[in-house]
């Protein structure tokens, strides 16, 4: 709050001058340290109620593995996932045969394209998805808990039958695209999935994809 004081300066002018008066202005900042002292504790609570926005991924393990494990997983439950660049995706089921790359398949990004990658997995999983739409429903109807309800989720993601889906990006892909695979595996509720390193016959196979066979095996 700002306060104005006046004095008079000197003794007036001789018969009927006019008195000069001195003004002063004083200026109260007590009330701007309180609303300081508010800013700052609105904003410390602000930043304490804010978490980081991440991301879990699921790696590759470094241990090794035998021969009898390499063997549970089947290779027609294999999708492997290409990320190339220029925004474009391909795959292929099972093994790859390096020798014929018509065996390589393009997709799409976009969730309403016919040949978008979430209409491949839900195809692929759609006996997992169907168990898990149906325990959303029992949840919703508290029929059954929420801790019961994500074992079970657990147990199905995890089942023998669901596909198993290796995403290999190119340095030609996009973290965008990347974040976009991962979110598909979400969505379709898969939950065998891993990222790995692409290997020389997978980009001999999008060489050759991209150029109708222009490239030869091993160049």
């Amino acid at each position: 709050m700002a306060e104005i004081q006046t004095s008079d300066s000197g003794q007036g002018k001789k018969k009927g001058g006019s008195k000069q008066k001195k003004i002063s202005v004083f200026i109260d900042f007590t009330p701007m340290v309180d609303m300081n002292m508010l800013l700052i504790t609105f904003f410390m609570l602000c930043t304490t109620l804010s978490k980081p926005q991440t991301m879990e991924l699921s790696m590759p393990s470094k241990d090794k593995v035998d021969d009898t494990q390499k063997s549970e997983v089947k290779a027609s439950k294999a999708i492997t996932l290409l990320l190339a660049d220029k925004n474009k995706v391909y795959y292929y089921a099972g093994l790859p045969d390096y020798k014929n790359y018509n065996s390589l398949k393009e997709l799409s990004y976009d969730p309403k394209s016919p040949n978008s990658i979430r209409n491949l997995l839900l195809m692929r999983n759609q006996e997992a998805v169907a168990k898990i739409n149906e325990l959303k429903k029992q949840k919703m109807n508290l029929q059954i808990s929420q801790d019961t309800f994500a074992a079970r989720v657990s147990r199905i993601k995890s089942g023998k039958n669901t596909p198993v889906v290796i995403i290999k990006p190119t340095d030609e892909a996009t973290y965008k695209n990347l974040v976009d695979v991962l979110d598909e595996m979400l969505i379709c509720n898969i939950g065998k999935y891993v990222i790995d390193t692409i290997s020389a016959g997978d980009k001999f196979l999008i060489k050759n994809k991209e150029t109708n066979g222009a490239y030869a095996l091993g160049k």
